[in-house]
């Protein structure tokens, strides 16, 4: 840590202070530098409490001293002490970087990359969200179709077809039986059962494409 150079006396910060405002460009610029430089150490001093913030001292000190600039550049001497003044400012200073900070390690890079795929290819952010859009609308449309076509069952179908459907693809218990395990279980053919199939299928998709 570097080290710092003693505070100004009341005295002498009240003259440097009428130098900075009513005395010569030069004057008034070597007060401005010599008002920053003694109150450094009041920068030091807040920086400490950001220190378990993860940031480096040196680099708080450098952004606390860019609100003490701003602090002795704007300080008017009729609104209190420069000390409070400036206190106020080197904080805001601070908090700005802070905030920032955590705000900009939030942000994740749509193209960063986050791993490979089968292929061993890189794949990014980007490439899961446009990937899990794609599903969502084909989810979107599978249901929707399922809901259509659930309807035309009633519609376009009769109760021998319905139920050799529902048998054959397993509609109803999530287990699908054969057209030889149907035609057994309802006492007809197996081919016989094909042709049910079939014409029950175009009739689906005869309503499908009609409604």
């Amino acid at each position: 840590m570097k080290t710092f150079q003693k505070p100004l006396s009341a005295e002498e910060e009240a003259d440097y202070i009428r130098t900075l405002q009513k005395g010569s460009n030069a004057d008034a610029e070597k007060a401005k530098e010599i008002l920053i430089e003694r109150n450094l150490r009041l920068v030091a001093h807040i920086a400490k409490k950001y220190v378990n913030a993860d940031e480096d001292m040196e680099d708080l000190i450098s952004i606390g001293t860019i609100g003490l600039i701003k602090a002795v550049s704007s300080f008017d001497a009729d609104k209190g002490k420069l000390s409070t003044y400036a206190s106020r400012c080197i904080d805001n200073e601070l908090l700005m970087l802070l905030r920032t900070k955590k705000k900009t390690s939030k942000e994740v890079s749509l193209y960063e990359p986050i791993g490979v795929d089968k292929e061993g290819n890189e794949i990014n952010l980007l490439d899961i969200i446009e990937h899990e859009q794609t599903d969502i609308l084909d989810r979107m449309e599978l249901f929707e179709n399922t809901k259509k076509l659930a309807g035309l069952f009633d519609k376009v179908l009769n109760d021998r077809e319905k139920e050799i459907i529902f048998l054959r693809y397993g509609l109803a218990t999530g287990k699908e039986v054969t057209q030889r395990e149907i035609g057994e279980l309802l006492g007809i053919s197996r081919s016989y059962v094909s042709r049910i199939e079939k014409r029950a299928l175009y009739k689906l998709r005869e309503g499908f494409e009609k409604y």
